[in-house]
């Protein structure tokens, strides 16, 4: 599980095709404080497990699921990622809960800067929509963010300098491919609905 709060932007060093899969090795200086193999690290909003550890780098293998369903398909080295290690119990919950389990692709539509924040706007996949709020949270490329405004097909939202900076939404221009990740818990209150357990736990007015 992670926090949607970014540690600090990584750097793809290498791909290696292997057909159905690649292994992609990142350099990496702060997730790499603590970490051994078999952790889980946040790779733009995609858990991935540490497979291999070296000097300021590190390796994971992605499957064809992954390349399928995330934007990790395209990247390539040189290219800055957001990173963030599983988060642990005596860490301060400062964006919400992350599973790094992508739900779908977006797309930039647009960006308006303004003096001290962007407005952006994203497409949303239209499964999607239904779990976007105004002021619910979204993930973005694995950066928690708050839904400025939910539309059918969209949403939009407003990056601080603070995000601009230290992650790669900084750099996202119209065109881009973004991951999303939809909060969990609203996919468990419609699970929880759809299920009629939710009228089942409503006490019976002729009980009370």
């Amino acid at each position: 599980m992670f926090t949607g709060i970014v540690e600090e932007l990584g750097t793809i060093a290498e791909i290696t095709d292997q057909g159905d899969a690649i292994r992609l090795t990142v350099e990496a200086d702060t997730v790499l404080e603590g970490t051994g193999l078999g952790d889980s690290i946040s790779v733009n909003g995609c858990c991935l497990t540490v497979a291999e550890l070296g000097d300021g780098r590190w390796t994971a293998d992605l499957m064809q699921e992954t390349l399928d369903k995330t934007s990790l398909a395209g990247v390539a080295p040189g290219d800055r990622v957001n990173l963030e290690r599983a988060v642990t119990v005596d860490k301060r919950l400062g964006g919400h809960i992350v599973q790094g389990h992508v739900d779908g692709v977006g797309e930039v539509i647009s960006r308006s800067p303004s003096e001290h924040w962007d407005v952006v706007e994203i497409s949303l996949p239209g499964h999607l929509a239904r779990y976007l709020v105004d002021k619910g949270s979204i993930t973005v490329d694995g950066v928690s963010l708050t839904v400025v405004e939910a539309r059918e097909a969209s949403f939009t939202v407003s990056l601080i300098p603070e995000t601009l900076a230290r992650t790669t939404l900084g750099s996202r221009r119209p065109g881009d491919l973004v991951n999303l990740e939809a909060d969990v818990i609203a996919k468990h209150v419609e699970k929880l609905l759809a299920s009629g357990l939710v009228d089942r736990l409503t006490p019976r007015e002729d009980l009370q």
